[in-house]
């Protein structure tokens, strides 16, 4: 008798489990016979990409800004006042170093800032 319970336990088990998955919502589909199924949407976690690019190109800007408004030399003392600051002032002043990137965006911009 107990082992008449085995197929039915199992098949309880395997709904629960779908139906705890179904937590993030489902997707229902019609099969060749018009039997409507629903299936538990899968959930995959992507990075925000598009997010993460924006957000650097705002920060070369923004780069970019300083060094073409303040100058070469008023931009690179102020970047070596924040190296010899806190540990957080060093990993800003890491950040804020005049790069490749930084400089082609500042000789842009100089063309478009007043003087």
């Amino acid at each position: 008798m107990a082992q008449a319970n085995v197929p039915f336990d199992k098949r309880l088990k395997r709904i629960v489990r779908r139906h705890d998955r179904m937590q993030n919502g489902v997707v229902k589909t019609v099969t060749s016979d018009g039997l409507i199924v629903a299936r538990p949407r899968v959930y995959t976690p992507r990075f925000p990409l598009k997010g993460l690019v924006i957000l650097l190109v705002a920060g070369f800007l923004f780069k970019g800004f300083l060094f073409a408004s303040l100058g070469e030399a008023s931009y690179n003392e102020r970047v070596v006042s924040l190296k010899q600051g806190s540990v957080m002032e060093q990993a800003g002043a890491w950040i804020m170093q005049a790069d490749p990137a930084t400089v082609v965006v500042a000789d842009m911009l100089k063309n478009v800032l007043p003087q």
